[in-house]
């Protein structure tokens, strides 16, 4: 049995759904899922209920991870189509502003163009504008962000044609990066026909040779994050299951079997799970921070027994590798052997390295 010292993940994009919808996760569940998973950081997105868009909405929510977080974690603004000054005030306490151009989980779609072109105008960073787009709105965003010289952030690029888009804006010297999803890299159109509601996502999963096509072109790619959003199995089974999966603790596993497949190198593999995240959102990583990860041989992913509150994954059957033994965070053991070991609010926020 081998053993692997890691500096562990930083996940840029998780929905930890507190305040607003505790009985999918929290604050304490969620980040301690993070620490199982292998993750020292998260960053967390602002469509809560409700959405962090102002002062008293983020100073809320802050409360709620000092309080609660056991990982180091960061916060985005959100907007909601109200007054810009808010994102000049609060930008320096934020990693990033998120922008959903296109409809998903919650209400705060922005697509008219006026107020878009008044927030790129707006925000002073210096953390990037982070968006949600499908193909379309990926080019609209990709001009806005040229034309008032703002770092743009791709999330969860939608399909593999989408990568050529943003290395040719890269060419033309538009400082923008982008992010894949283990579903987009794991799962396909496939998967879901199996998957049912449990691989309803936004944007929804490609055809099989659609995730060769990512896994041909992840030259082009800067970050791996989880999109880690959950629901419970009662809301997938309903009649209108909400979009969204959980994935804090599979992300590491999953990637250190393509490790071992020889799909990525390991050089890559710690690049856009550590070192790219922290550089794009201009975060210092902690110090004294390391995880320790038992090799064993390949398993199969499970659908039960995650620290997760929905307990799930739609990424049951699939072939990983490595399992999280422990996890030492700025100098002390805050997870071993399946059992947290520090009390809530242990965790800080990421300091800024701007």
């Amino acid at each position: 049995m081998s053993r692997l010292s890691l500096p562990g993940v930083v996940d840029a994009h998780v929905h930890l759904r507190e305040p607003g919808a505790a009985y999918k996760e929290g604050i304490l569940l969620g980040t301690t899922a993070a620490l199982a998973g292998g993750v020292i950081a998260v960053f967390d997105m602002p469509n809560n209920t409700p959405p962090i868009v102002d002062r008293r909405t983020l100073d809320r929510k802050r409360r709620l991870f000092e309080d609660q977080a056991v990982s180091d974690y960061g916060l985005f603004l959100g907007y909601d189509g109200g007054d810009v000054e808010a994102l000049e005030e609060l930008a320096d306490e934020v990693v990033g502003l998120k922008l959903y151009l296109d409809e998903t989980f919650g209400d705060m779609t922005t697509s008219v163009p006026g107020s878009l072109e008044e927030v790129f105008e707006a925000w002073p960073g210096p953390g990037p504008i982070a968006v949600h787009a499908e193909s379309d709105s990926i080019v609209v965003a990709l001009g806005l962000a040229e034309r008032h010289g703002q770092r743009l952030h791709v999330c969860h690029v939608p399909h593999p044609d989408d990568l050529l888009v943003i290395d040719a804006a890269r060419q033309r010297g538009l400082d923008v990066t982008c992010e894949v999803t283990p579903h987009h890299l794991f799962l396909s159109k496939e998967s879901a026909a199996e998957l049912g509601a449990f691989g309803h996502m936004k944007p929804p999963l490609v055809s099989s040779a659609d995730v060769d096509l990512f896994w041909k072109r992840l030259d082009l790619v800067d970050i791996v994050a989880s999109d880690h959003a959950p629901h419970t199995r009662k809301e997938k089974n309903s009649s209108s299951p909400p979009p969204g999966v959980p994935g804090l603790e599979t992300l590491l596993p999953l990637l250190l079997r393509a490790v071992d497949e020889e799909r990525l190198t390991f050089d890559r593999f710690e690049e856009m799970t550590y070192h790219k995240p922290l550089a794009i959102y201009g975060r210092c990583g902690p110090e004294d921070t390391k995880i320790e990860v038992v090799l064993e041989g390949a398993y199969r992913l499970s659908d039960r027994g995650y620290e997760t509150r929905c307990d799930w994954s739609p990424f049951r059957g699939q072939w990983a590798l490595g399992r999280v033994q422990k996890v030492r965070l700025r100098g002390a053991s805050v997870w071993e052997e399946g059992k947290l070991l520090v009390s809530p609010g242990y965790g800080r926020p990421l300091r800024s390295c701007n």
